[in-house]
């Protein structure tokens, strides 16, 4: 294919100093990546999932651009629908330069580059072409789901998966013996949704299948989950995953058998409005954290998200639809009580804390300061940029609140948290960000001019601090 002869984004991109640009290229460009925390399919990767086309890796799954298309006026039949993958590939491609300022514009340039080595501008001009080059590529083996993660150097895939999965995928790739990991992570969000009795119902049902144990009491419960946990830590997991709006408010929580009647309640009758539902998803919230704890597990909290808000939609194509919105719930007090809950009995794990409201970075790297134990190096992180806020501005005022009020250089860094095999760039967005936003201080005087030192930093950040959170119990 024929490149533009100035190639864009070009080797400099976002490195806008000298300092930025020999931290960048001198360190962090070709580290290795420990990507702790996402969403690709076990499956693909374990049977080395060959894509048919660009559509199938690039826009099926792809909330971010299926945002984009529906605001720019496609019909949902190119987005989900059942329009031809090529059709719907020149939809994206014929707004794609309508997406200037959004990050879409960025990933999608660096996304063709590397690993599809395209410099052209995506647009209807150019669609057929790049369709054609990248599915040509996409039929070879350098382009299958395990050739892109090593193209990356990717040391270890956190992936996210329902306590009822048996892992046979993980369990398949282990036997291939690759030269990276695919570990699994426990995500238990379904068993603390008490407020929706029918699909909580449903999920009781399915752990007690998987189980081979009845269910009656919620001893019975706790006793399932801890089972399906050292199933888990038997086939390699050390991390944990949580995705709520806020954690559950410990001050409904005020003794066992409350909690014990609503949970007998809420499985012997069918519209059972639980009369204290923080205390209950509280309750086994907290189990399963001293679980993990005893484990020597990591846990993540997502947080801030409010879902499936279109209920047009939601009914038409179900739940992860691209619906989902930045929530402005009060965040401080029940993360507080509940990471002291733990903390005061020594069961706190080590945690990442994500948040989704870029008004309450100044809280969470607040919070995260307040629960160190003065053995573990960072052992609460205010973690990465998330969901709406990975991208330039999102990224840099994370970076700003944790400088300025935590600490940089024990940070473990960017994680993609994303369905997509080309979603790597990330990693590398994130890297040159952070080198300008140090090589300008350096620029500005505000950080010594001294590369080796200030390398460091860098390349903890971009590799070592991650190998060693996730590596040490």
């Amino acid at each position: 294919m024929e490149k533009l002869s100035k190639q864009w984004p070009g080797e400099n991109f976002l490195l806008q100093n000298e300092p930025a640009r020999r931290l960048y290229f001198d360190v962090a460009k070709d580290l290795p990546t420990i990507d702790y925390h996402c969403h690709l399919s076990p499956e693909e990767i374990a049977t080395n999932k060959q894509f048919a086309n660009l559509t199938e890796i690039w826009l099926k799954g792809d909330h971010y651009k299926w945002r984009a298309m529906r605001a720019l006026g496609i019909a949902e039949e190119l987005i989900t629908g059942a329009a031809t993958d090529e059709e719907k590939f020149k939809a994206w491609a014929s707004i794609a330069p309508r997406t200037v300022r959004n990050p879409l514009f960025h990933w999608s340039a660096m996304e063709l580059a590397n690993p599809f080595g395209i410099h052209e501008f995506l647009n209807s001009e150019t669609a057929d072409s790049i369709y054609r080059h990248c599915n040509e590529l996409l039929n070879t083996d350098a382009f299958r789901a395990q050739a892109l993660i090593r193209n990356r150097k990717v040391e270890m895939v956190g992936t996210t998966d329902d306590p009822c999965d048996d892992l046979r995928h993980h369990q398949a790739f282990t036997k291939q013996e690759a030269d990276f990991k695919v570990l699994p992570s426990f995500r238990p969000d379904p068993v603390l949704n008490v407020n929706n009795q029918a699909a909580w119902l449903s999920y009781i049902e399915k752990l007690e299948t998987v189980s081979g144990q009845s269910i009656h009491e919620l001893d019975d419960l706790l006793t399932v989950l801890d089972n399906r946990i050292d199933y888990f830590h038997a086939n390699g997991c050390r991390v944990a995953d949580l995705g709520l709006v806020q954690l559950p408010d410990l001050t409904q929580l005020k003794d066992k058998k409350q909690v014990e009647q609503d949970f007998r309640l809420l499985l012997a009758t069918k519209n059972y409005q639980v009369q204290a539902p923080d205390a209950l998803s509280g309750f086994i919230l907290l189990h399963l954290c001293r679980s993990y704890h005893a484990k020597g597990w990591v846990q993540q909290f997502h947080l801030g998200a409010i879902r499936n808000l279109n209920t047009r939609l939601l009914r038409k194509l179900g739940a992860d639809a691209g619906v989902d919105s930045i929530g402005d719930d009060q965040q401080a007090m029940r993360l507080a009580r509940f990471l002291d809950a733990l903390d005061q009995t020594d069961q706190l794990a080590k945690t990442i804390l994500y948040n989704l409201n870029p008004g309450l970075n100044e809280v969470f790297a607040s919070m995260a300061g307040n629960f160190m134990d003065g053995k573990t190096i960072g052992k609460i992180q205010f973690g990465s940029g998330w969901w709406f806020l990975d991208q330039l501005d999102g990224m840099e005022k994370q970076l700003n609140a944790l400088s300025h009020i935590g600490l940089l250089s024990s940070f473990i860094g960017m994680t993609t948290d994303s369905r997509s095999f080309l979603s790597y760039s990330r990693h590398e967005y994130f890297r040159r960000l952070l080198c300008n936003l140090i090589g300008t201080d350096i620029e500005k005087g505000l950080l010594p001019n001294d590369l080796n030192w200030m390398g460091g930093i860098v390349a903890d950040i971009c590799y070592h601090n991650a190998k060693a959170y996730f590596e040490k119990p």
